[in-house]
Order: C-alpha cells, then structure tokens, then sequence
C-alpha cells in the first residue's frame, strides 16, 4: 500500500468500518463455494451440449484452452463485481441504512438480475474496437493471444488499484487493454504491410463516455443536491447519521433504493462487456455452435434476404464495380483496416460477399440449418458486410439520403441477429460471477468512497445524490449501447455532493482517484500491449 494511501487512512476506524469486521458464518462460506462450483459446471455442461447439438467435435486440447479462457473471462467479472460494486454499498452502509455483510449480498443479488435482463447491446460495443483481422481469425494463435492478453492486463491492473483502495474503473481498465491490443497489433504487423489496428471514430465515441463520467458525476450530484434541499426542506436528509442509530423510515427507504438502482444498473452495463469476450472466445473454440444465431427461425429468412439485396441496390447505385466474391472478402478486409469503405470498389466488395451470405442463407433456408463446415465462413462474411455497412452510415463522403441510410440500417441489425446474441447460459455466467464478486474484497473501496472523499462523514442526502446519479446515467448509457464508469460517476458525485454540501474534499484521496482515472488507459494499453507481444511470440514460436 502506498505511503499516501496510508497516510489518508484515519487512526482509528469508523464505526461503520469497525462493523466490516464482522465475522462470516462458515456456512455461508461453503454456500459461496457451492454456487461457484454449480455455476461453473452449468457453463462447462452447457458448452458440451451446444456442441453436441450441432454435430461438432472438440478434441480434448481445445475443450481444456476453452475451460481456461472462460476462467479468466469470468474472473474479470468476478474483480469488476468487488471492484466496482464496492461504490454502490458504501452510502448505505455509511449512513447506517444496512448492515455492511447484508448490503453486499443485496448488492450483488440485484447485480445479477440486472446481468439477466439487460438488452446485450453493450455487449459487443467493445468488441468492436478490436483489429478486424484478429477478429475474423479469433480461432487461431493470434487471437487467443488477444483475448488473454486484454483479459489478463485488466485483471491484473484491477487488481492493484484494488489493493491501495483506489476506485478505478473496470470498463476504463478493459478498453485500455483492447486499445493497446489493437495497436501491438498494428505496430507487430507494420513491417509485412500493415494490419488492422484501432477503429479510432468507435474508440472516440466509447471513450467520450468514461471522459465525460467524472464531470457528469461531480456536476449532477452536486445540483441534485442543491435541489433536494431547496425541495424537500427536510433539515434531517442534510445531517450524518448519529453513531449507528439508522436513518429515518423514508430517508432509509430512499438510501436503499438507490443502491438497488446502482446496483442493478451497474449489473446490467458492465456484466456485458464480459458476454461479449466470452462470445468472442466461443467463435474460436467453438465456431459451429456459436458463430451463427441458429435460434433464429426459418421465417427470417425471406426477410433477411429481401434486405439484402435492397442494401445492394443502395450500392450499386453509388456505383458499385462488380468482381468475383474471392476476391471481394480480400478487397472489402483492406476497406475496412484503411478506413477507407466509401470507394465504388468496396461498395461493389460488399455487394458480392452480401449476395453469397444471401445466396447460401436462402439455399440452406435457416441458420439452424447452415451446416458445420459452412458456418465459420459465413459469420465472418456477415462480419464483413455488418462492419462496412456500420462504416458507410458514418460517412459523409456516402452521400446517402435517408431512405438508403434506413436500408442500410435495416440490413444492418438484421445481420447483427444473425452474428451478435447472447446464449443464456452466458448470461448465467456472467451474472453469478459478477454478483458473486460483489460478496468479496469490497471493504478496500467502500473505505475509499464513505471516508476518504468528503472531509466530513457523509449525510444521508450526499449519498442518495451521488447513487442517483450513477443510477440514471448507467441506464441512460446502456439504453444507447453505451459502456461507462459506475466507479468514476459514483466516486465523483460523492465529491461533487461533498462540495455543495459545504464539507469540502480531501486533498489527498482526490489526487490519487484523479492518477488512477489519468493512468489507467495508458497504463492498461501497455500492459496489454505487451502481454500480446509476448504471446503473439511464444504462439508463433510453437507453431499454433
């Protein structure tokens, strides 16, 4: 722990601190071991029978890698949930409204329903940032290598944040580590031509989020609060809690609410970055069962490719140059690595390999019914189009109206269903995971966030204005498919709340939370970076 961090820490431990020392009962122990263990072994089975379904055989080797990359996948969920989660039961623990042991497991309960319900939208926002080339090749040497190094220089940079009691943000963390993947990718690839590295207009409109989370966080809450005393002229909502006497019925109902909200939201947002990895891992260990949406039913089909080809005639009429489909996967890959997808020669690439995915989608009549052999190629054609149609819509060079923009829309969530789901024992998974981690490691940052922000103990009104912030731009936020930071809009709108309630902030606690929100891109995308580098090596070097 740092000299700083030590030295923010007060002499002798609050109330509410004292209470984490609590001991647990040895029963609920074994439960927590029990649930992992069922958990994990609901996944493993599930893999098992969807693979068994589709007539696929995964030789011994590949079903041991998949167990470990699911490992790592859902451990980053399990740090996210006692990393982040940690914000979201500190006000009410703080301000007397729940015992310390009871609100992390109603945290983490509602994190799980909000995991379960969320839309999926999220999911693969992320994934998107990463190099097309690794993308399309996710089953070889080289994408495995991605995958662990982004996972692993998010775990591990979660990890020591966590352990100085810094709340840093876990989606902060994973996007540093999928933007230095991409540009390792980049730099490794230079010296043979060059190759996909950072789509930087997707990387800006991700980023632009977590930049704007802090100010978000410290302005709202701050006006919230101001509104809520002018409002409710309710003198006891302004007042700490005294000793550990619980606050009043409504206020406690209140502070309660918004953890929940947290809670929930924070499950629903941050629980899918981890599904759309674990898609992603899927696809190369097992792209038969899971590159194509086969629970899509037959009657789709017609409507998918009556979609099809009005995307095309979109195209061709900007001039698309008809070629061989061979030679159009080839064309429209480098489109898509330069940027570069507004030319007739990628409008005619992707009017090719459009008409093919058609073409074998109608014969075969389902993705259901798209045999083994076929479906890798086909996901990755589908990736194709999906991505170029994505890019045109962004171009202002298209000169597309707004009837042919809302062609290409249509075209362009029908190919999503098609590519981008999320199987519900996934789902499962990733919410056991995250709810479970919410129920370990939390004390650290609940510390940081009830004492070391606000001079003073925190009222119960600071903490119902910084959870309803947080709660509402997390909703906000995963309705737009949008990934954000619970930790940097709940931390800073406690700060936020600190200053317009009079109590000031500690010097100390917010020049470290503003290094860690400073540091961590840089410092995840160099230890992705490099971790890619050195598996990328050790992978060529054994001939995968």
């Amino acid at each position: 722990m740092t000299a700083d961090v030590l030295a923010a820490i007060p002499s002798e431990p609050s109330a509410a601190a004292r209470r984490f020392d609590t001991p647990v009962h040895p029963l609920a122990r074994w439960l927590f071991i029990l649930v992992v263990a069922l958990g994990f072994g609901y996944a493993v089975g599930s893999v098992i029978l969807d693979v068994q379904q589709v007539g696929e055989q995964m030789a011994s080797g590949v079903f041991l890698f998949l167990a470990l990359a699911l490992v790592i996948a859902l451990g980053f969920e399990f740090v996210n949930g006692f990393h982040d989660t940690a914000n979201a039961v500190a006000t009410v623990i703080y301000t007397n409204s729940m015992p310390a042991h009871f609100a992390v497991v109603w945290s983490g309960f509602f994190n799980f329903l909000g995991v379960m319900l969320s839309s999926g939208a999220v999911a693969y926002s992320i994934v998107t940032l990463l190099p097309v080339n690794l993308i399309l090749n996710v089953g070889s040497g080289a994408g495995f290598a991605m995958i662990f190094a982004l996972l692993l220089a998010a775990v591990l940079w979660n990890l020591a944040t966590w352990y100085v009691g810094l709340p840093n943000s876990s989606s902060h963390t994973l996007i540093g580590s999928v933007l230095g993947v991409g540009l390792a990718n980049q730099l490794i690839n230079s010296a043979s031509g060059g190759a996909a590295g950072v789509d930087w207009s997707q990387a800006t409109k991700v980023l632009s989020g977590l930049l704007m989370a802090p100010v978000i966080g410290f302005c709202a809450a701050a006006l919230l609060l101001v509104v809520l005393r002018l409002v409710t002229r309710n003198p006891r909502l302004m007042r700490s809690p005294e000793g550990d006497a619980p606050p009043p019925r409504g206020i406690r109902a209140l502070l309660i609410f918004t953890c929940t909200a947290v809670s929930f939201s924070h499950g629903s947002n941050d629980g899918q970055k981890g599904m759309g990895l674990i898609m992603l891992i899927l696809i190369g260990c097992a792209p038969t069962a899971y590159a194509l949406n086969r629970t899509l039913p037959a009657s789709e089909t017609p409507a998918f490719v009556a979609s099809a080809d009005a995307a095309a005639g979109v195209l061709r009429r900007h001039g698309a140059v008809a070629m061989p489909v061979d030679t159009a996967r080839g064309t429209l890959t480098r489109a898509l690595e330069r940027r570069a997808t507004t030319t007739p020669a990628a409008y005619g690439a992707m009017v090719s390999v459009s008409g093919e995915v058609a073409r074998q989608v109608a014969a075969y009549g389902a993705f259901s019914r798209v045999p083994a052999a076929a479906a890798p190629n086909i996901r990755n054609d589908m990736y194709l189009v999906l991505e170029a149609t994505r890019a045109i819509a962004k171009e202002p060079s298209a000169h597309l109206d707004d009837a042919e923009l809302a062609t290409l829309q249509a075209y362009r969530g029908r190919l999503e269903r098609g590519t981008r789901y999320i199987p519900l024992w996934v789902k499962v998974a990733v919410a056991l995971a995250l709810g479970l981690g919410t129920m370990v490691g939390w004390k650290r940052i609940v510390v940081t966030v009830g004492e070391k922000i606000g001079k003073q103990h925190m009222t119960y009104g600071m903490g119902a204005s910084a959870e309803l912030v947080a709660a509402g731009t997390i909703l906000a936020a995963d309705r737009f498919g949008l990934p954000v930071s619970t930790t940097h809009i709940l931390s800073s709108g406690v700060a936020g709340a600190s200053v317009a309630s009079g109590h000031g902030l500690q010097r100390r606690t917010i020049v470290q939370l503003a290094a860690a929100w400073i540091m961590t891109l840089p410092v995840a995308m160099a230890l992705s970076g490099t971790l890619y580098w050195l598996l990328l090596t050790l992978v060529r070097a054994g001939g995968f």
